[in-house]
């Protein structure tokens, strides 16, 4: 998740330390170079390449804030998309849970395309596999078209040490009537190369007719 200012997480993690004195704070910062940047099954760059980068800083109250951004080509003068993000991550009954909201900018946007999320999350091993389970909603969706859920959930394995497979399914669900609801789906397998870089390699498929194909990642995160 994805995934805003670095002053304002710094900001935030001020707040976050008076409330809770003890809890030691790490900032963790990521780049990462794609050959497409696929969102819920649909291409941002009309399956072209993307570079993104950004920062987060955590608590170990769970409490953490962060900023996240993207190249990406709308078929307009839109070129990036600037996220800022804030949320809570616990562990209850073996479970994990994660709640938070996002706020999605297109500073150069020729139109009103910004929008707000929040979000939740629920994670647990389920013998070898790690699962879990997503939820978000925004009242006014990309480009103003009202309420939309996002629901996905997934599975993913380690295969063997350092490479994990995955599976995820997710779906789109919108209150306007122009717009059409859709599924998406993902099968990937990722890992690590000269121990610090992150590989990811994905297909994706979304229903009626949308978006499919393969595409690769390779990220590298820093600090912490």
């Amino acid at each position: 998740m994805n995934a805003k200012l670095l002053s304002l997480s710094l900001a935030f993690g001020a707040i976050a330390a008076a409330s809770a004195p003890a809890a030691a704070q790490t900032i963790e910062g990521n780049v990462a170079l794609t050959s497409n940047y696929v969102f819920r099954g649909i291409s941002q760059t009309d399956d072209g390449p993307a570079i993104s980068g950004g920062f987060d800083l955590s608590t170990e109250s769970g409490i953490y804030v962060g900023v996240w951004g993207s190249s990406v080509d709308f078929s307009d003068d839109t070129t990036m998309e600037l996220d800022l993000y804030a949320g809570y991550g616990w562990e209850a009954a073996g479970f994990g849970f994660d709640a938070g909201v996002i706020y999605y900018a297109y500073p150069d946007s020729p139109a009103d395309q910004n929008f707000v999320e929040v979000y939740g999350g629920v994670s647990h091993p389920i013998g070898p596999f790690s699962w879990d389970a997503n939820l978000a909603y925004s009242p006014d969706f990309y480009g103003g078209i009202g309420s939309a859920w996002y629901g996905s959930t997934g599975l993913a394995i380690d295969v063997v040490e350092g490479i994990t497979a995955d599976v995820r399914a997710g779906m789109s669900e919108f209150d306007d009537a122009g717009s059409v609801d859709y599924e998406d789906y993902q099968i990937g397998v990722s890992g690590t190369v000269f121990e610090t870089i992150g590989w990811d390699l994905r297909y994706f498929k979304a229903s009626d007719g949308g978006d499919d194909g393969f595409f690769v990642t390779f990220s590298q995160s820093f600090g912490g």
